[in-house]
């Protein structure tokens, strides 16, 4: 299996030795074959040779810099890689057609449907309070889809606004629920981002930071550009499309850190919190976290009476999206 190299320490340094990468860091140094790299992630205080740039270019290595809540902040691909110009030119089609308002509504309600199935794993151990909370908010998750289905406009547009709302409401329900399941010490009072303000909302971003980044290496190599996003459209120079497609997707990273928090795996050591409250993620903590998103993308399912790991559905969907340009080019 492929493994994903990670330079999130202060001081660590990554060079090129002959056809090999050496990691460099206050505990020595080791050397690792290309063979078995996917990707490396680049984190700040931590330095990348620019032989170690080219050798990872050579061998179809993304190379993300990150910043230190988890955003990317820049890639590095191979030159076989890019947006199609005839997918583009579909893409552009498509996203001020008819069939875009289609296309996100089915996204967003898909990512209902996560929420309502992440509800629904969460255990009640036979409290009638609790097992109230999540009917409740299950249905009140279906009467937003029911809403969602009769929405009508002839491009995205005319219904932005009214779907990021709901979907919006959609979400608050949606955590509002799932924080009632978390030890005390992890409960939050409402999604941060910039910054967050406790650890859940901090592993939470960076989570998704990290999902961001598969995205939207998987639309790249699938001929797709990042840039030209459906509803998600006013962000200049940024990978908007990466933001529609996630939505599909964010539910991997939740249950996670849920997963994480649950389990007691955090300590105090996984996360600072500064002077003006925000918490972010130590070293320790962002390692833990990338291990498991990690080991949750690369776990063999089954969908549809088909194996394949979580990762290579992204990869698939962004193939078959890309096909679904063309088609409007």
């Amino acid at each position: 299996m492929l493994m994903e190299l990670v330079l999130n320490t202060f001081g660590t340094s990554l060079s090129r030795d002959n056809e090999g990468f050496v990691i460099r860091n206050h505990d020595g140094s080791q050397r690792i074959p290309v063979a078995g790299i996917r990707s490396i992630q680049v984190g700040k205080g931590a330095q990348i040779s620019s032989d170690a740039v080219l050798l990872a270019m050579e061998n179809e290595i993304e190379v993300v810099f990150m910043d230190r809540a988890g955003n990317v902040m820049g890639r590095i691909w191979s030159p076989k890689y890019g947006s199609v110009s005839t997918i583009r030119k579909g893409q552009l089609s498509f996203s001020f057609g008819h069939e875009a308002v289609k296309w996100i509504k089915g996204i967003i309600t898909r990512k209902i449907e996560n929420q309502q199935a992440m509800l629904l794993m969460m255990n009640t151990e036979g409290d009638m309070r609790l097992q109230n909370i999540i009917d409740k908010n299950i249905n009140r998750l279906e009467d937003y889809k029911s809403k969602i289905a009769t929405l009508e406009g002839e491009i995205v547009n005319d219904i932005s606004a009214t779907l990021r709302g709901w979907e919006g409401v959609a979400s608050k329900i949606y955590f509002d629920t799932i924080n009632v399941f978390l030890p005390e010490k992890y409960r939050f009072e409402k999604r941060t981002q910039h910054p967050a303000m406790d650890p859940a909302n901090a592993m939470l971003n960076y989570g998704y930071g990290l999902l961001y980044g598969k995205i939207e290496g998987a639309l790249i190599k699938a001929g797709i550009d990042p840039y030209v996003g459906v509803m998600h459209r006013d962000d200049y120079n940024r990978p908007v499309l990466v933001y529609d497609v996630i939505e599909l997707y964010r539910v991997w990273v939740d249950y996670v850190v849920f997963s994480l928090l649950c389990q007691n795996v955090v300590t105090d050591e996984h996360y600072s919190v500064n002077d003006d409250d925000s918490c972010w993620l130590e070293p320790l903590g962002r390692r833990v976290l990338i291990q498991s998103v990690n080991d949750y993308l690369d776990e063999v399912v089954e969908k549809n009476g088909v194996e394949r790991s979580r990762l290579t559905q992204i990869s698939l969907y962004a193939q078959n999206l890309a096909q679904v340009f063309k088609k409007y080019a």
